[in-house]
């Protein structure tokens, strides 16, 4: 099982070490693994939120993630996208802007990729954190299965009742930030921050298009009937035949990518405080973005989601403290072993819940806990 899971993270990890190797000599190797770390304390409440939609997508959609969208998360997101980004931001050609990754500048050099991509965090960070508030607004303003804070949960689900209410506050949010501590930044962090709402409403809006919650629950039905049973009360996320393919699970692909885009923003910026080689930090965030994929993939095969039944609530609150340090950190510098922390700390008191949760209703354990493997 472990295997199966984490081969392909296996694989990307021993040629990431052959590049840094053949690339930046030994040292190479340490830096591509701290980088590594670095990724994965940063986004593993990313693969708690991915694995929420992951679970519902079929087994070739899933080998798909794992295939050509890590080659999207290393090539595109880790190298191609920063060098795009500053090519735009300084007017470079794209041959410049690969001439100055490679030049290894230093960051606080104006002039430098480092120091271009620093320049054009105001932009990063209002789109990836906007788009990661609209997450979270729809979450907290959605109906939930299970409340974890009980009593905030509750409140804001009633507040979320009136219409576009999660929009309404996303956009109240920008606002205060684009006119308030990011002033400087107010037309850029506006215009970044629109665009990462309607990018967030245009690829959920996508997914409702194509039906993808009744999808699940017709098929589930459908199984259900075919097998000569009523369907299982007991049972939390779809069943194997449930599990939707074609235009519903290309567009859940689609929103996985640009889930992962806002992950890796704070990851591409921070890892310029450990090297500025552009290359080696491909290498490194490359690695542990595998790692995140393998960690997904892993968590919807063994049903962890349904035993422990607040993890998902514990991650995406740890995506609203992440999309508010994003916006917090156009204007003030916040350490990546803070981001690293909060989010490490939401998914363990939520794990930790659960636990209490499944030991104080033993009742529940007829449920179905059993692994939902994928082939």
């Amino acid at each position: 099982m472990i295997l199966k899971t984490y081969g392909w993270s296996f694989g990307v990890t021993a040629l990431g070490l052959v590049l840094a190797v053949l690339y930046d000599g030994w040292a190479g190797i340490g830096l591509v693994a701290i980088l590594a770390v670095l990724e994965i304390s940063l986004s593993f409440d990313n693969a708690v939120v991915n694995a929420t939609v992951l679970r519902r997508m079929n087994e070739f959609w899933q080998k798909i993630f794992l295939s050509v969208g890590i080659i999207i998360a290393v090539f595109g997101m880790r190298l191609v996208f920063p060098l795009l980004l500053v090519g735009i931001t300084a007017s470079l050609s794209p041959v410049e802007a690969v001439r100055l990754a490679l030049e290894k500048g230093d960051p606080e050099e104006p002039g430098t990729y480092g120091y271009l991509l620093n320049a054009a965090h105001p932009t990063i960070a209002a789109f990836g954190g906007m788009f990661l508030m609209m997450l979270f607004l729809n979450f907290v303003f959605g109906e939930k299965e299970h409340h974890w804070l009980g009593p905030v949960e509750r409140l804001l689900e009633k507040v979320g009742s009136v219409e576009a209410m999660s929009t309404i506050v996303g956009g109240a949010i920008l606002f205060v930030v684009a006119e308030t501590f990011a002033a400087d930044h107010a037309q850029t962090v506006l215009a970044s921050g629109v665009l990462g709402m309607v990018v967030y409403l245009l690829v959920n809006g996508l997914g409702e298009l194509f039906n993808v919650e009744d999808d699940v629950e017709t098929v589930e039905e459908n199984a259900d009937e075919d097998a000569g049973a009523a369907p299982a009360a007991g049972r939390r996320g779809p069943s194997e035949a449930a599990k939707v393919g074609g235009k519903a699970a290309f567009f859940l692909f689609l929103y996985l990518e640009v889930l992962d885009a806002s992950f890796s923003f704070d990851g591409v910026i921070g890892a310029f405080a450990i090297t500025n080689d552009a290359i080696i930090i491909a290498i490194g965030l490359g690695v542990g973005a595998m790692y995140i994929r393998s960690m997904t993939v892993h968590l919807v095969r063994e049903g962890t989601l349904s035993q422990y039944v607040f993890l998902e609530n514990g991650a995406l609150w740890a995506i609203g403290a992440l999309a508010t340090i994003l916006l917090i950190s156009i204007e003030v510098e916040v350490p990546e072993v803070v981001t690293g922390l909060i989010g490490v700390a939401f998914i363990v008191a939520a794990l930790i819940s659960s636990i209490a949760h499944n030991r104080a209703h033993p009742e529940d354990a007829h449920l179905d806990r059993t692994p939902q493997h994928a082939g």
